[in-house]
């Protein structure tokens, strides 16, 4: 396996996790349902802390790349946010996860910037 297996398994999760959060935002705004905005950023938090372990159920040749140490590095750091903020119960952290605080609409993030270094 190459290194484009490991971008698509990433890109999928990363359209998971976006997915989630267009639901999230559609019920919010367009539905004025808080009940299951709530539901789809749990879910989204619950994917993204889910994000190691999906990781190193992946191949072992691809798991021998030589960037994957440093990208289930990086998702350890997504999901151990996520976890903090279930644990909080916190949906402001949720709807944060992945952006850092100078995000600006529009613009990738954390992880699609992963997938696109990855990419190159």
């Amino acid at each position: 396996m190459n290194a484009d297996t490991l971008v698509s398994h990433l890109t999928e999760w990363s359209e998971a996790v976006n997915s989630l959060e267009k639901q999230a935002s559609k019920e919010l705004y367009e539905n004025n349902n808080e009940t299951a905005y709530r539901d789809m950023m749990h879910r989204r938090a619950e994917l993204l802390r889910s994000l190691p372990e999906r990781a190193t159920a992946l191949p072992q040749p691809l798991r021998a790349e030589a960037g994957f140490p440093s990208v289930l590095e990086t998702l350890r750091g997504f999901a151990q946010g996520a976890d903090n903020a279930l644990r909080l119960d916190s949906i402001f952290d949720m709807s944060a996860l992945l952006y850092p605080d100078e995000h600006t609409p529009g613009e990738p993030n954390n992880l699609e910037l992963l997938i696109r270094e990855l990419a190159r």
